[in-house]
């Protein structure tokens, strides 16, 4: 049971990288007025898109670079 966790965990962690440029989660702090910082954890918009017949997961900025090459 435990395996299981930690491989869903991992694939749910895995899931969240652009397949086109490899963008993926980027650790950050977060701050407060009085300056305490909190760790955080910012994802890529990611967006499901079908390119060239296959559905992949790519960011918003590489959608908008295909659109502006195609």
């Amino acid at each position: 049971m435990l395996v299981y966790d930690h491989l869903r965990l991992l694939t749910y962690y895995m899931s969240r990288i652009c397949e086109l440029c490899g963008k993926g989660p980027r650790a950050t702090t977060t701050r407060s007025h009085s300056r305490i910082a909190t760790k955080a954890v910012q994802y890529p918009n990611l967006q499901i898109k079908t390119i060239d017949g296959k559905r992949t997961k790519a960011c918003t900025r590489c959608i908008k670079t295909l659109a502006k090459t195609r």
